[in-house]
């Protein structure tokens, strides 16, 4: 079973001779317990075009020392990463092979680096006997497979224990060591460096399109959301908080640049690619919708004096959350394992490898990004004036619901242009934002209503009281009714033509 570290670090540049200064003289540090030499050993893995190098992911086999297995490290920010492990064995565990597939695809993994390490160790103690920290000074020996260069070095590593995440104590222990003249590393990981001394290094991203032009904008905007899909992947069958949430916005904004920006993409070849995205979105929209109406529901009953809650409400809420929610993950990884899935990230990759740029796409960046806003902008607008002369009811909602996806678009519009059109964009689309989720707390309210009823439905069936169903139900229609009435209000706001006019200032 695979377990999870959360690793905070950072790295120095030595020589065999560097001196390491009394860290005793550190706030908090009452002891420097030397812990003497382990010898480790590490075959580092990749896809033979270094794809999770490229991406500053990390897979090693180790031998040696108190964490022998195999680890998969994912960045988090600046000397952060996650370490994920899992036992020691000849083949690389499933899950965390499933972990790389959005990266892997089907490219097979194979050795890239072996690094063998002399790691002498201190561990830093406060007065009470707790590690605070753990120094280790790494004589490197690296060999790049398979073809045998070489490279040897010697660096100083501090590493937060497991139980502090303060970086207060890095930052005070970088000090000392700054004093003593010794510097941070230019390379961020073992592994990054040794590709770097004996090798080819990871390919970067092509870019494509003229700098300042539409096709070059739009580009930056999509490969962003290509690569927050594969970055989520893992993220999501890891079951990170909000994961499900980012991954489908992801897929929306790429979708949503597809159609705003069809002038610039040729929508034959993006239209295709859009429908899988909708797909994935789709699949796991299950979970995030199931997430989002336990919140409502629970914060809703949450709201109500004890008295008005009759019968086992709470129980039933929880049975259906918890079916449910096991259902939607089970759903979501599926797709996630799929080769539909794998087939969508391959045609992302090649997509951006080779972008259908059309003739639009050579013209200045601000004259077409500005008219494709504008006309998003015009769409919602439409949308929303048809909702509200419509009578409250069944058929509003569908209008609202629609209005809402065009609000989405709209903003979604203006931040992909947002860099090109700078703060016009920037102030139109967060205007759009508050429509986009007056108009979301509606349809949030529409959900919950359907929901509510039923589990009326069910309590009156099991001869239960299905008064507080619907107490919430009532308190829902409420909520909705004043989400319309302020409608008009927000819109207008967001609907001024000074808004739009300033896109192209």
């Amino acid at each position: 079973m695979a377990e999870t570290k959360r690793e905070i670090e950072r790295k120095y540049e030595a020589t065999g001779e560097t001196p390491l200064p009394d860290l005793t003289r550190v706030a908090g540090v009452a002891e420097v317990v030397d812990e003497g030499v382990m010898e480790l050993d590490a075959v580092y893995h990749d896809t033979p075009d270094l794809r999770l190098a490229a991406d500053a992911v990390t897979l090693r086999r180790r031998t040696g020392g108190s964490d022998a297995g195999w680890h998969v490290k994912f960045p988090v920010a600046a000397g952060v990463r996650d370490e994920i492990r899992a036992p020691l064995s000849d083949t690389l565990p499933g899950e965390l092979a499933g972990l790389l597939r959005s990266r892997v695809r089907h490219a097979e993994i194979v050795p890239v680096v072996r690094l063998r390490s002399a790691r002498d160790v201190r561990h830093l103690l406060a007065a009470d006997g707790t590690l605070l920290a753990e120094l280790s000074v790494d004589t490197v020996h690296a060999e790049r497979l398979p073809s045998g260069a070489v490279a040897t070095w010697t660096e100083i590593e501090v590493e937060l224990a497991d139980d502090v995440d303060d970086p207060a104590l890095l930052d005070a222990v970088e000090k000392r060591l700054h004093k003593a003249g010794i510097r941070p590393s230019e390379s961020p990981s073992k592994l990054a460096r040794a590709l770097a001394e004996t090798g080819p290094a990871p390919e970067t991203a092509p870019t494509a399109g003229k700098p300042g032009s539409a096709g070059a904008a739009v580009l930056v905007y999509v490969r962003e959301q290509a690569d927050a899909i594969v970055a989520l992947d893992p993220a999501v069958r890891r079951d990170l908080p909000d994961a499900v949430h980012q991954l489908r916005v992801a897929c929306r904004r790429m979708r949503s640049a597809f159609k705003t920006y069809r002038r610039v993409l040729d929508r034959t070849v993006t239209d295709p690619v859009g429908d899988e995205l909708k797909w994935l979105a789709g699949e796991l929209g299950v979970a995030r919708d199931q997430e989002v109406l336990d919140a409502r529901l629970h914060a809703r009953l949450a709201g109500l004096p004890p008295t008005l809650t009759l019968g086992p409400v709470e129980a039933r809420l929880r049975r259906r959350d918890a079916a449910l929610a096991e259902d939607a993950r089970r759903r979501a990884l599926v797709a996630l394992d799929s080769d539909r899935h794998l087939a969508l990230l391959d045609t992302l990759h090649a997509l951006l490898a080779d972008p259908p740029l059309r003739k639009a796409a050579r013209r200045d960046a601000r004259t077409v990004l500005a008219k494709a806003v504008r006309k998003d902008h015009d769409r919602l607008g439409g949308r929303i004036e048809h909702a509200l002369v419509l009578d409250p009811g069944h058929e509003r909602d569908l209008a609202l619901h629609e209005a809402r996806k065009a609000a989405k678009r709209a903003r979604y519009a203006a931040e992909a242009a947002r860099p090109t059109l700078g703060k016009p964009a920037k102030k139109l689309g967060k205007r759009v934002k508050a429509v986009q989720s007056l108009l979301g707390e509606h349809q949030d309210s529409v959900v919950a209503r359907a929901a509510l009823r039923e589990f009326a439905i069910q309590s009156h069936g099991a001869g239960e009281s299905a008064f507080t169903w619907g107490l919430l139900y009532g308190r829902e229609e409420a909520a909705a009714a004043a989400t319309e009435r302020e409608l008009p209000e927000v819109w207008a706001r967001a609907a001024g033509p000074e808004l739009t006019a300033a896109l192209t200032r």
